[in-house]
């Protein structure tokens, strides 16, 4: 059994541990994926349909062209039939839930009088446009489907896109199709990776721009997210998976390392999976048995570079300095599984989505619960929001002063003027009050 792979080590507080050091600092994007994302972004822009189709064949290894890069009627017919009974009725269950659940995180607009008769506010305003990448490459994401394009949807955006890489053959899979359709979705395009990401920010002849792209991606697609903004919002970094748990020995092995496994299985090979235990056996038990799940599941190539580069376990003196482990990765997923994790959600600072108690596994968040499973990773859910469905509306103040509001707040404007060298701004308040 390789040491290499899963190796346990222990951290403290009272010194540097560089094992653990060296796993917590994870770029959030790769420079080399920055660069090649640069170079296709600008083919895209430059050439349109032209560079879309050439990356489409080259990096999808997709035979598809212009005329059916985008899935017509008669494919999304095909597909409903194709998809199993099975399937229908779980992605129906799944989108009721989400629904259900973007539903209760819609703002209502609002006002507020001021002191001499006005109003201030706020009104909220869905986008007209929105573009979701769902990724198909190592496996055909179908819940990111209903994760991104149904918030869209409650949220009340008219024109739901999204992109997913083809086959050979240049065609989509079924349980995606059926899944985007569910999910309300208005255009769907045959393509994947960077160029998907270019064509939704610039617009080509073929496919016209949107105002957001939202979802999740591999390295290059996290990279070509990150270069795109300004010419379109965007969600957050929503890269390679990643996990955390922090147990006690309360915990079941076989399940924390079951639990470990579900994250390392993406493709990338740039998971990654953190174990946090107070127990040394618990630690060696969990390693144990992630060494034997894996080989039981199918995507055995990408979970054994997880576990040689990609999954530390960390043993710790106490559950407080195991809390301060967790907030210091700001994992994508966080599993609190010790006696009374009620006690402890309040000590999780940094996570993107928190999963509390044995009978919480973090699948359920992926395929399941509700909230959508769109989440900061590489570190930053210390300072990103996993997706909401107000990710898909924009927030418009409104104020407005009668003439007695504006004489209160005169002064104000006049300092504040004055203060700044701005004598415009200032004028553009007294003017009103000339004889």
């Amino acid at each position: 059994m390789s040491r290499n792979l899963a190796p346990i080590v222990k951290w403290g507080t009272d010194k540097k541990y560089k094992k653990v050091e060296d796993f917590l600092r994870r770029p959030s994007v790769e420079e080399q994926a920055m660069k090649a994302a640069a170079r296709i972004l600008a083919a895209v822009k430059e050439r349109g349909d032209k560079a879309l189709i050439e990356c489409a064949r080259l990096y999808d290894k997709s035979n598809i062209s212009t005329r059916r890069i985008r899935v017509s009627p008669a494919e999304i017919a095909a597909a409903k039939k194709a998809v199993d009974a099975d399937f229908k009725k779980a992605a129906q269950e799944a989108h009721k839930r989400i629904i259900a659940f973007s539903e209760k995180g819609l703002r209502d607009d609002w006002q507020m009088p001021t002191p001499k008769g006005g109003m201030l506010g706020e009104k909220f305003v869905a986008y007209d446009r929105v573009g979701a990448y769902i990724p198909g490459g190592a496996a055909p994401l179908a819940s990111t489907a209903l994760m991104t394009l149904t918030l869209a949807k409650v949220a009340g955006v008219k024109e739901l896109v999204a992109c997913s890489p083809a086959d050979t053959e240049g065609n989509l899979n079924p349980y995606i199709i059926y899944a985007l359709d569910l999910a309300g979705a208005t255009e769907i395009y045959k393509i994947g990776g960077v160029h998907a990401i270019g064509a939704m920010a610039y617009g080509t002849r073929s496919v016209a721009k949107v105002r957001k792209i939202v979802g999740p991606g591999g390295p290059y697609v996290t990279a070509a997210k990150r270069q795109v903004y300004g010419d379109v919002a965007l969600d957050m970094v929503a890269g390679p998976s990643e996990i955390a748990v922090l147990c006690d020995s309360s915990a079941n092995p076989a399940h924390v390392a079951a639990d470990l496994l579900s994250q390392a299985e993406h493709g990338t090979g740039s998971e990654k999976a953190l174990l946090v235990t107070t127990s040394q056996k618990q630690a060696e038990a969990v390693r144990n048995a992630v060494l034997e799940q894996a080989k039981t599941l199918l995507h055995s190539e990408p979970i054994h570079e997880v576990l040689n580069r990609g999954m530390l376990l960390v043993v710790v003196g106490n559950l407080a300095e195991g809390m301060q482990l967790c907030n210091l990765f700001a994992p994508e997923h966080m599993e609190l599984i010790v006696k009374q994790p009620e006690k402890w959600i309040d000590k999780v600072q940094n996570a993107g989505a928190l999963f509390i108690g044995e009978w919480t596994p973090e699948s359920v968040g992926d395929f399941a619960a509700g909230p959508s499973h769109v989440l900061p990773t590489g570190g930053t859910a210390a300072y990103f929001s996993g997706l909401t469905v107000e990710d898909f509306r924009r927030r418009v103040s409104l104020i407005q002063f009668t003439k007695q509001d504006l004489e209160d707040v005169l002064p104000v404007v006049e300092a504040f003027g004055r203060v700044e060298t701005l004598d415009g701004h200032a004028r553009s308040a007294t003017i009103r009050f000339d004889k």
